[in-house]
């Protein structure tokens, strides 16, 4: 807690969807610029190794809120939701007296029947959130100019640009509830296709990349629609800034897993090699599938102008933020996540550890394991060992040169898997 204030922190997530490493300028790019979110990485800390949980929407939201593995928290595909046993950090924090809100991407999958009120998806306001505004289901999480949204549990008319729509949503929750500590979860769509963004903005942009179709100058969109997010985070914090929360407000900033190069965006990330410098995207466990943007700032708290090197996983945001309230998780929550609150202070080093990832459906068999610099990679029948500090492009294996590394996070891989929670 802030020496400077008896009050509990706020709590702050803004979650970019198939945002690639090397989107924002704070990470090398030049075509374009975020300015927001490189002041924001100059009053905080720059995480070089942030990884996201999984390289997929649904499960990756889903260990972000609950600190846990897909295989924990039985959310590993787009069709599953999170099981109402399982604890969110917003349910973790409601009763240490905070306020909660999510505006934007819910994403959660479908019941296996509806519930007491019809509804086939555990709705977020059952799941610790005391409001919500945005999209509920995956169908409509690709409208950038949406015709209705969702408040509550009521679909409301709108007009207007999606992350703008969510910014005003937060910037009216922030001067709201300023007096007393709140968390504040806004998972944007942006840049996740459909690519089309505000003319305005689109407009600096054509002319400056080769098009297939410049009647349909996505690859200009796809710019725009970077610059246009980082307009809207820019308003959110500026907003904590003007209220006089710096220094009582935890902000977090990364995506959910890298860039797609799927058929919809129309090649426009691929083009603009989004997950730069590493191969893969979104669907794969490559780094350029799981390794994302990150940023942490607390003023005061976390060093400022700092990048560091420490592995950090998506699993670990829960428990980190639930020790900046002032609590932790219980025993029976049997989260995965570690508490690196004071390695985001700059106090403390992450722990000798190995995370993993996994992605085993819609056809797919990926298993990967990393122990600091060392990455054990499966992908169907072919393994690999890498050590993506002195490759992070991951393109020569080590593991006859280090047999028995590959041997032992092939095992721990193995062990892990086998305690996949039957959903």
């Amino acid at each position: 807690m802030n020496a400077q204030s008896t009050r509990r922190p706020n709590l702050v997530i803004l979650y970019a969807d198939d945002m690639g490493h090397h989107d924002v300028s704070f990470n090398g790019r030049k075509e374009w610029s975020t300015p927001n979110l490189d002041r924001l990485g100059a009053q905080g800390t720059v995480f070089d190794r942030w990884y996201s949980a999984y390289p997929l929407c649904a499960p990756s939201r889903a260990a972000l809120l609950t600190g846990k593995y897909g295989i924990h928290n039985t959310v590993r595909n787009n069709v599953t939701d999170i099981p109402k046993d399982e604890v969110t950090l917003a349910e973790a924090v409601k009763p240490l007296g905070y306020s909660t809100a999510l505006f934007g991407k819910w994403h959660q999958g479908k019941l296996a029947k509806p519930n007491e009120r019809g509804e086939t998806f555990t709705h977020p306001l059952e799941q610790g959130f005391d409001e919500t505004f945005g999209y509920l289901d995956a169908l409509h999480a690709w409208e950038h100019f949406p015709k209705a949204l969702w408040r509550n549990r009521t679909s409301e008319p709108v007009s207007g640009y999606s992350c703008d729509l969510l910014a005003n949503e937060a910037v009216r929750f922030i001067n709201q509830k300023k007096a007393d500590p709140f968390l504040l979860y806004v998972p944007f769509i942006e840049p996740h296709f459909w690519v089309e963004a505000p003319e305005e903005n689109l407009k600096k942009y054509r002319g400056k990349f080769p098009e297939k179709d410049p009647s349909k100058p996505v690859r200009a969109a796809y710019a725009a629609m970077i610059e246009r997010l980082d307009s809207a985070i820019g308003r959110i914090v500026k907003t904590i800034d003007d209220a006089g929360l710096g220094k009582d407000t935890v902000i977090l900033f990364s995506s959910d897993n890298g860039a797609t190069f799927e058929e919809r965006t129309f090649g426009a990330p691929w083009h603009h090699d989004s997950n730069q410098p590493f191969r893969g995207q979104k669907r794969s466990l490559e780094e350029g599938g799981i390794r994302v943007p990150g940023i942490v700032r607390w003023t005061g708290q976390v060093p400022a102008g700092k990048r560091s090197s420490e592995v950090m996983h998506m699993t670990d945001v829960m428990p980190s933020m639930l020790q900046a309230a002032g609590g932790r998780p219980e025993s029976g929550w049997k989260v995965d996540g570690t508490n690196m609150l004071d390695v985001w202070r700059g106090k403390a080093k992450a722990p000798d550890r190995t995370v993993f990832w996994e992605f085993t459906v819609e056809g797919w068999h990926m298993l990967a394991a990393m122990r600091g610099d060392w990455k054990y990679l499966e992908m169907g029948e072919n393994r690999w060992l890498y050590n993506v500090k002195d490759d992070p492009q991951e393109r020569r294996t080590l593991a006859g040169e280090y047999p028995e590394v590959f041997k032992q996070l092939q095992a721990e891989t193995r062990a892990w898997l086998a305690t996949a929670r039957q959903s």
